[in-house]
């Protein structure tokens, strides 16, 4: 045993002796510069070649690192082996990721590529301003020579693309409204956000089949349209108009639209913008992928219809919008003073391009009080009337409610409800509140639908009937007051006459 240790000792000495000879005549930049060569010589023999994406470029974060993982998480979670489980702030999605020094094929046009996700230990760093991390992470991407144009030109901007998808898929939805006053939060911004948590989708939506496939192609072929845009030379947006009576669903029908699309929300308080300036920086401080809401605009400043006012009207308001400008404050109050203009500009002018995939969604309950240039396509390319509920609306409100189809119903029950509902003129929200009382019995809930359905539909039978008695009344005073109203006018006029010294028959 002791023979042992003493050639063991031996070995270690000559083996000392040997490196302190090898580093005498091989000194370190020898030494890489001789591992430069060989790696030069293997790329040039090498079918391969390898791209290195670190984290951190410099201080900053490096976002094609970040849109890698993300990217690469669809494809781990089925072939990958050990994974990293992650979940995203204001996401309620877990996501996978490849692990450390592991790595994944991936396939882009017909070509095989290799990712490999490379975690080293980082050196002890000096005093820094910005702590780095312990570890140094980054992905290392190897190709084939020939493809290695494919990478730079095609490959990476779909990764890129893929990415921005996936992270908004997993990101909730935020439903956004702008401060009180034009304030700024702590981060500068003029929005204030909270996660979009509305179930509304097309498949609840109380409305007509045919109607609604017509809203969701539409939005299908917008959200699809970019190359469209770009070749006929239009801004990236889109605009609807929702109106109809309060209780169609105008609001549900925005929220399917968001959960469609996976847009966030802008919702629009225009009583808390003081000018048409500050209308512009929310509209800036909007991001792409969102649906802007102004809900009720008919009441929220005045943007009445100009042909239904006098020339005096007319002319205060062209008035006031000369002495105020678009963006001055102005009022008795100093309060609001957004004009059409300012609005119109808003949805269709030069600023509303300075963003893309963007829809504009304004609801009213009164469209005759709207000013026809607000209406015209390329402001509200699209009007949606929401009305009553329809006979196909309220079976999918029975289907919602109950879980009752067609099939579950008597063809007599059927049928009245068919006859009634039109006449009945009651809302989606009205027919949704019967249900809702007499969820527990079905039956019960049915008989209570029908019943209210009759009730209605007789009381607006009465209020035409009246309506038609009160008119036909109106018509004969005013035939009455016609001749009597003549008469008074010639004697008017036969008066003038003398005093002028002119000459009538009076």
């Amino acid at each position: 045993m002791k023979e042992y240790w003493t050639s063991l000792a031996s070995l270690l000495g000559v083996l000392a002796f040997f490196q302190s000879i090898f580093q005498v005549i091989f000194p370190p930049e020898l030494r890489f510069a001789s591992l430069k060569f060989l790696n030069c010589v293997f790329n040039l023999f090498s079918s391969y070649c390898y791209f290195d994406i670190t984290e951190i470029d410099g201080v900053n974060t490096n976002e094609l690192y970040n849109a890698v993982q993300i990217y690469l998480s669809s494809s781990v979670s089925i072939t990958g082996s050990r994974l990293s489980l992650t979940r995203a702030l204001n996401s309620s999605v877990i996501t996978f990721g490849l692990s450390n020094n592991d790595s994944i094929v991936d396939t882009f046009n017909g070509e095989m590529v290799l990712w490999e996700h490379v975690v080293t230990e980082r050196q002890a760093q000096a005093f820094s301003w910005r702590p780095l991390p312990d570890e140094r992470r980054g992905f290392t991407l190897r190709v084939r020579k020939k493809n290695k144009s494919l990478v730079l030109d095609s490959y990476l901007n779909y990764i890129m693309e893929k990415a921005s998808e996936i992270r908004r898929q997993n990101q909730d939805r935020l439903l956004y409204t702008n401060s009180r006053g034009g304030s700024l939060d702590s981060r500068g911004h003029p929005w204030e956000s909270v996660p979009f948590k509305h179930p509304s989708t097309f498949d609840t939506l109380a409305m007509d089949p045919a109607k609604k496939k017509e809203i969701m192609d539409d939005l299908k072929d917008f959200a699809n349209g970019q190359l469209f845009y770009q070749k006929t030379g239009r801004a990236w947006k889109r605009g609807y108009l929702l109106y109809g009576p309060p209780g169609t669903g105008k609001s549900s029908m925005i929220a399917a639209m968001a959960n469609y699309l996976s847009y966030d929300i802008y919702d629009l308080e225009l009583t808390e913008v003081h000018n048409n300036s500050e209308l512009r920086k929310l509209l800036m401080k909007t991001t792409s992928k969102s649906i802007i809401v102004i809900e009720d605009i008919d009441c929220s400043i005045n943007l009445t219809n100009r042909k239904n006012n006098n020339n005096q009207s007319i002319k205060n308001y062209y008035d006031l919008e000369m002495r105020c400008g678009s963006g001055s404050v102005c009022g008795e109050d100093g309060g609001n003073s957004i004009t059409l203009s300012g609005l119109l500009n808003f949805t269709d002018g030069l600023w509303s391009c300075c963003g893309s995939e963007r829809i504009f969604v304004f609801t009213t309950n009164h469209i005759e009080k709207l000013d026809p240039a607000l209406l015209r396509s390329g402001r509200m390319d699209m009007h949606v009337y929401m009305s009553y509920c329809s006979y196909a609306a309220l079976m999918i409100l029975l289907k919602n409610y109950l879980g009752y189809d067609e099939t579950d119903l008597d063809d007599a029950v059927l049928k009245e409800l068919e006859e009634v509902v039109l006449k009945a003129e009651m809302t989606p929200a009205d027919v949704s509140e019967v249900l809702i009382k007499n969820r527990r019995d079905k039956e019960k809930a049915v008989r209570e639908l029908l019943e209210a359905l009759k009730i209605k539909a007789e009381e607006n039978l009465k209020k035409e009937k009246n309506g038609n008695e009160v008119e036909e009344e109106e018509q004969e005073k005013r035939a009455l007051e016609s001749p009597k109203e003549g008469c008074e006018l010639e004697e008017e006029d036969c008066g003038k006459g003398k005093e002028m010294g002119g000459k009538k028959n009076c």
